[in-house]
């Protein structure tokens, strides 16, 4: 993986900067209020002030007052939010090997903060960019570095005493926590007991290979924090059956039988609202447990066309990115080999299922994140974040419940709920601003922006973020978002290389 450059973009930190009007779209599910005139000294918040009531003009007496030396950024008439959160990225591998390419498009799209889910690329690598990113030598958000459980082990981890060895050796190495797929339950119970009691965080997925002796129940009780996916829900859910129903062929490393299936998972579950749906899900909140479903991810299985031709890959999908998705039978989630009309229907049922119990989960008082898994599957990084809280809208959940989903629930699954995701006086100056209501649609965060007519009939885009600020630093979202074209324009360049759909020939 390519290193990313030193920071060449984003002004400041200021002794002193002051946002100028905006209207707050807090993470704490506070209805909308503006405007307001928010003060940062350093990195931190120091004042959030109201100064008027829409429609009047603001009274000047009631404004926090400019220092020598300090910033005003006007934002009369813009929505700022909180610094959002992704709680499961990769940064990157041999398919996006420009780290800047990745963190540039997550900022372009307002993500401050990224929870590293395996740190595939080297401990060491993301430690490093981690350190870089805390001293804002680099343009990038900030990083949080989970380790795949028994990455760089010696050995295959098969005892109790290697576990404790490897959990233990990880946190000394300066790892924020673990990302599983699965264990033998002895293994697993021990790592996430060691690695909690050491003070780290943990995240699942729950691979098919493990789930039918250690399902998310199973981790939730030996203390894990989070799960990723679906995977091992459904299966806590199962009443009449043990085992997935799997077909008698399957094989797992076939990749259109693993996803194709788990498009049936949800249905082979407890019914909605059932007794012991219910059973489950009031355990889970009560454990305190987080879902960071990533619908994103698998959104290609139930419309497959939609992905795979949504306009933004023209001008900001990499070519190798672009030769990653095609189908293949050796790349992982690369599954399409003969899909069609009975997997997306499949899926979609799957979905809402799925969807049912994640908006119940968030009614009853549990912790729903927004994750994305990018990079795989037709789902660009910063762009499928936006695409995630419209999932999360269409789940059911009300627009500010999305926007506390990306901001506050991250923050309190990173554990860092003290210095980001709402804007508080204290707490780190992330945010996200931007020219149109995200609540009225939430399209208008997409890089792309939003279609509107305008009232003499002309077709124009509306939306984008505008600023990014992370740390104190007011980073121009539409500058880095061209700049992220560019790389892409020079690659095709490079390689003669022009975006053709699976299956077309010259």
């Amino acid at each position: 993986m390519q290193d990313a450059p030193a920071r060449a973009e984003g002004d400041g930190p200021w002794s002193q900067l002051i946002i100028r009007g905006v209207t707050l779209i807090n993470g704490t599910l506070a209805p909308p209020i503006g405007p307001v005139d928010i003060v940062v000294e350093g990195n931190r918040i120091s004042q959030v002030v109201t100064v008027g009531a829409p429609g009047v003009p603001i009274d000047a007496r009631r404004r926090p007052v400019l220092k020598e030396g300090g910033k005003e950024l006007q934002a009369e008439g813009m929505f700022l939010l909180p610094g959002f959160v992704d709680t499961h990225v990769h940064i990157g591998g041999s398919q996006a090997p420009m780290a800047e390419y990745v963190f540039k498009l997550w900022l372009a799209h307002g993500v401050t903060t990224v929870l590293e889910a395996g740190s595939m690329n080297g401990l060491d690598w993301v430690l490093k960019h981690k350190r870089q990113s805390e001293a804002n030598e680099i343009t990038a958000p900030r990083i949080l570095a989970y380790t795949r459980f028994g990455m760089g082990a010696s050995q295959p981890i098969s005892t109790e005493q290697q576990t404790l060895d490897w959990v233990r050796q990880n946190a000394q190495k300066g790892a924020d926590g673990i990302k599983f797929f699965g264990a033998e339950p002895q293994i697993m119970e021990t790592a996430i007991k060691e690695n909690k009691r050491l003070g780290l965080r943990s995240k699942a997925h729950h691979s098919q290979t493990y789930v039918g002796g250690w399902n998310v129940l199973h981790s939730a009780r030996a203390g894990l924090n989070s799960m990723e996916h679906q995977y091992g829900l459904p299966e806590a859910l199962f009443q009449d059956r043990k085992v997935q129903d799997y077909s008698l062929d399957y094989n797992y490393q076939n990749e259109q039988d693993r996803f194709g299936e788990a498009g049936q998972l949800w249905k082979q579950a407890a019914a909605p609202f059932s007794a012991h749906w219910n059973k489950v899900m009031d355990e889970l909140i009560g454990l305190d447990f987080t879902l960071s479903p990533t619908l994103v991810i698998y959104e290609a299985s139930r419309d497959l066309m939609r992905a795979r031709r949504a306009e933004w890959h023209e001008k900001y999908t990499l070519p190798s990115l672009w030769e990653f998705y095609k189908p293949n039978r050796q790349a992982h989630g690369s599954y399409w080999f003969s899909w069609g009309t009975e997997q997306e229907l499949n899926w979609k049922e799957n979905y809402r299922l799925w969807m049912t119990f994640l908006n119940e989960y968030k009614n009853r008082g549990g912790r729903v994140t927004v994750g994305t898994d990018a990079g795989f599957i037709y789902a660009l990084y910063g762009f499928s974040y936006v695409r995630e809280l419209e999932l999360l809208r269409e789940a059911g959940f009300h627009p500010l419940e999305v926007i506390q989903a990306a901001t506050l629930n991250g923050a309190q699954l990173a554990g860092m709920e003290s210095d980001i995701g709402s804007v508080e006086v204290g707490k780190l100056a992330d945010f996200v601003i931007a020219e149109e209501n995200p609540l009225a649609n939430l399209q208008t965060l997409y890089g792309t922006g939003a279609i509107r007519v305008t009232e003499d009939n002309r077709v124009v885009r509306v939306g984008g973020v505008k600023y990014t600020i992370k740390d104190g630093i007011i980073y121009d979202a539409k500058k880095l978002l061209a700049d992220v074209e560019n790389i892409v324009s020079q690659a095709k360049q490079s390689d003669q290389y022009v975006i053709k759909q699976p299956g077309d020939v010259d």
